[in-house]
């Protein structure tokens, strides 16, 4: 029996009926072929077949380190990120976040925004779910400490550009800053911290696009794009 989410799209969408074929996948990497049983009183029951190929994960894994925006540019920037293909995200309340939310409404939140991943990931074909971590503090994220790996500060005044850097050999972090961009004490944290300030061209980008643009960027240089037919 499928979720309601999914059962929704089944039945309102897509208007399919029973004997329809479709494929399901658990998150986990794994992929079927199915077929729409039945469909009684808005639940949907369909019937798992056998495991299908799935799309290669990128080679890198990449996480989103992204200040919380407002409206619905966080899920846009949710929404865009899975089908560029990072691993996991990291909501980060910083000096330019909108106010905090209490526990309830932060909940709430979450819970949106993991059904933004989930759809992003049936739209695009990708059968592992990134994983979405508890929205941290800006110091006390830096302060916990992170993997090896290549740590990029997108910034209009950074040092680097992308093809500057070597390819890295492990995870990548990159961190973006809400709207209004990384503050001035936050962007010295976080170089103390490993962070490579990294610009992106001569224009000044708002933030979903700024996190859009670098992913993009870093999987024509170093990921799958490059197999891409």
């Amino acid at each position: 029996m499928l979720d309601e989410q999914p059962a929704h799209h089944i039945r309102r969408v897509l208007r399919l009926r029973p004997g329809a074929c479709l494929r399901v996948f658990d998150g986990q990497g794994t992929e079927h072929d199915a077929i729409l049983h039945e469909i009684n009183h808005g639940r949907v029951t369909v019937e798992i077949g056998g495991k299908v190929a799935c799309i290669a994960e990128p080679p890198h894994a990449i996480t989103l380190v992204q200040g919380i925006t407002r409206g619905d540019r966080m899920d846009f920037t949710l929404q865009k990120a899975v089908e560029l293909g990072i691993a996991a995200i990291q909501p980060l309340w910083m000096q330019r976040s909108r106010n905090k939310l209490d526990d309830t409404r932060m909940q709430k939140r979450m819970r949106h925004w993991q059904g933004v991943l989930v759809s992003a990931c049936e739209q695009s074909g990708r059968s592992t779910l990134p994983e979405l971590l508890e929205p941290a503090d800006y110091r006390n994220w830096l302060d916990s400490g992170r993997n090896k790996g290549l740590h990029i500060m997108l910034h209009p005044d950074g040092e680097y550009t992308l093809p500057d850097l070597e390819r890295p050999r492990g995870r990548i972090v990159l961190l973006v800053g809400p709207e209004g961009g990384i503050g001035k004490e936050e962007t010295a944290l976080a170089t103390r911290s490993g962070f490579l300030g990294v610009r992106l061209g001569p224009r000044i980008l708002r933030t979903e696009t700024a996190a859009m643009a670098a992913l993009a960027g870093m999987q024509a240089l170093w990921g799958d794009f490059r197999n891409s037919c």
